[in-house]
């Protein structure tokens, strides 16, 4: 087959990795197309893999609108030139249009319930969607439910090993705390109107956080120059090695938030969108692996009744090694899936 992967965001490349490689052992041939978003081209060049770059995101309404033509014109080109038997991507907004046009097969994968422009450009025209089991909303026959979350994809431990030699790059001692921090740029279609952490929460929780431990940030945008000496100077490539040794995570997105717990990392995540999504109410409510919360003041608490725990490390690691009996293998989902071309998938929940 010709496979064709739209990536819209750097835990885009990581999803989709593990099944690409065991694809391409196959004999498979796939092909990206790029949105140049945070660090997703960095990622695509480090795994080496073939890609096109369409589109920079765009700001604000008028700016993410004219990306979406830009973006449309690019993908109707590269699939008449790469002519896929099957195009995929996560979210599914870009590829689904234009694969209707051209009587292509799309496959999309959608963790996140809060994205209206879905409903239109997405649900109806999409051959398959897969969601979690956890998903909050029924969208019909064409709804693939699995028991998995799209982090497990690749931080599952059969595909993930962290690489210790990660702490000694920053400085860090073997057993030393410390907290990543994650702040978000939102500029997504579907964070317009949303909001996270405040310039004033971000100094407060920085100035408490650092009596625990050494602090690190990773943020989608230029951070405030006061915030210069905690900034992480890692390649990208290795964050989720160091989210594995840390003691705590806390951010404003939702991403690294449920890698940190598929990690066993305590994780605590503050946004105008805590709860809006499945994946979330299930990781909190059902495992206790990430609290989320709309109030920053409740996060804060958290974050630092768990760090004044000094057993949490170890506690989260048995809540995760609990929640991954209970999930797929999501890797080899998303394989069974493309070399059957969603078929025989379809009306079923996915639970083993």
């Amino acid at each position: 087959m010709k496979i064709l992967i739209d990536i819209g965001h750097p835990g885009h490349v990581h999803f989709y990795k593990n099944a690409v490689w065991k694809l391409q052992e196959r004999g498979h041939d796939v092909f990206f197309s790029a949105r140049d978003k945070d660090v997703t081209v960095s990622l695509l060049e480090h795994y080496k893999f073939n890609y096109s770059t369409l589109s920079t995101i765009g700001t604000g309404r008028i700016g993410l609108y004219r990306e979406f033509i830009q973006r449309e014109i690019g993908l109707r080109k590269l699939m008449s030139k790469f002519k896929p038997d099957i195009v995929t991507g996560i979210g599914g907004e870009f590829i689904a249009p234009i694969g209707k046009l051209l009587g292509i097969p799309t496959i999309v994968f959608t963790d996140s319930e809060p994205v209206p422009i879905d409903k239109f450009l997405t649900y109806p025209i999409a051959n398959v969607i897969c969601t979690p089991a956890c998903f909050n909303k029924d969208l019909g026959k064409r709804q693939i439910r699995y028991e998995g979350y799209h982090e497990l994809a690749y931080l599952s431990p059969q595909y993930f090993k962290p690489e210790p030699t990660v702490l000694s790059k920053i400085g860090v001692k073997e057993d030393e705390p410390f907290t990543v921090v994650r702040f978000v740029a939102w500029k997504a279609s579907h964070d317009i109107g949303q909001m996270g952490f405040s310039l004033d929460q971000k100094r407060t929780i920085i100035r408490k956080l650092q009596l625990y431990g050494r602090v690190f940030i990773t943020s989608e945008k230029e951070i405030p120059e006061e915030f210069e000496s905690f900034r992480l100077t890692l390649p990208p490539y290795q964050i989720h090695d160091l989210m594995n040794y840390a003691q705590l995570f806390i951010g404003d997105g939702a991403t690294m938030a449920t890698e940190a717990s598929i990690l066993g990392t305590p994780a605590v995540r503050s946004s105008s969108m805590a709860l809006n999504m499945g994946n979330f109410v299930e990781l909190m409510e059902r495992y206790q692996l990430v609290y989320s919360y709309y109030d920053p003041d409740e996060a804060l608490e958290k974050a630092i009744g768990i760090l004044e725990q000094p057993n949490s490390k170890h506690e989260w690691r048995l809540k995760r090694d609990r929640m991954l009996v209970e999930k797929i293998d999501v890797t080899e989902f998303v394989i069974n899936l493309f070399e059957n071309n969603g078929k025989h998938y379809r009306k079923r929940i996915c639970t083993d």
